[in-house]
C-alpha cells in the first residue's frame, strides 16, 4: 500500500515537473518571438523616420520656386507632422493601432505624391540636382518601407500562427503581452490596376 501511494505521488511530482518543463519552453518561445516582432517594428519605424526627415529638405527645395502653390506645400508639413506625431507602443501592436498607424503614413505619402505630380508642371524645380537627389532618396526609402512592412507581417505571422496553436493558445491567453498582434495590410483599392490614359 505505501509502495503504490510512492508511486503514485513520484508520477504525480514526474508529470508535474514535464508539464512545467513544457509550459517554460513555451513561455521562452513567446518571448523570442515577440521581442522579434519589436525589434522588426523598431526597423519599421525606422524607414519611416528616414522618409519623414527627408520630406523637410524636399519641402524647402520646392519652396525655392516663388511661384509654387503654397497650399500643397502646407499640406505636405501637415501630413507630415500628423504622421510623425502618431506612434505605438511595441507592447501593443494590435490591429487596431497598426491600422491607425498605416492610416497616418498613407496621408502623408498621398501628400508627398501629390506634390512631385504638382512639380512635373515646374521644369526649373524638377531639374534642380538637389530635387533630383531628394525625388530618389524618396524612392529608395519608399523600397525600403515596404521591404520592412513585409518582414514585420512575416515576424507577426510567425508569432500568431505559434500562439494560436492548440494547447499554446490557452497559456498564451494568460499573459497580456502575448495578444495576437496586427498586420500591415494594403491599402483600400490598391487591388485595382491603375488605368494608364496617354488620350490627353
Amino acid at each position: 500500500m505505501k509502495k503504490i501511494f510512492l508511486i503514485i505521488i513520484s508520477s504525480i511530482f514526474i508529470l508535474t515537473f514535464i508539464f512545467g518543463l513544457w509550459t517554460v519552453n513555451i513561455y521562452n518561445h513567446l518571448i523570442e518571438l515577440n521581442e522579434n516582432i519589436k525589434t522588426q517594428w523598431g526597423q519599421v519605424e525606422n524607414v519611416y523616420q528616414r522618409r519623414s526627415d527627408l520630406i523637410p529638405n524636399l519641402v524647402n527645395t520646392v519652396k525655392g520656386s516663388a511661384n509654387f502653390e503654397k497650399n500643397t506645400l502646407n499640406q505636405v508639413i501637415k501630413a507630415r507632422s500628423k504622421a510623425t506625431s502618431f506612434s505605438i507602443n511595441p507592447n501593443d501592436l494590435n490591429q487596431n493601432k497598426i491600422n491607425q498607424f498605416q492610416k497616418a503614413q498613407e496621408y502623408l505619402n498621398n501628400s508627398v505624391s501629390r506634390l512631385l505630380l504638382i512639380v512635373e508642371n515646374y521644369p526649373d524645380i524638377k531639374s534642380t540636382q538637389n530635387f533630383y537627389e531628394l525625388q530618389n532618396q524618396l524612392e529608395g526609402t519608399e523600397n525600403r518601407i515596404n521591404v520592412e512592412r513585409n518582414r514585420f507581417n512575416d515576424q507577426v505571422n510567425n508569432f500568431n500562427s505559434y500562439r494560436n496553436q492548440f494547447p499554446k493558445s490557452i497559456i498564451a491567453n494568460f499573459f497580456t503581452q502575448f495578444k495576437e498582434k496586427g498586420y500591415f495590410q494594403s491599402s483600400i483599392g490598391s487591388e485595382k490596376s491603375p488605368i494608364v490614359d496617354f488620350s490627353n
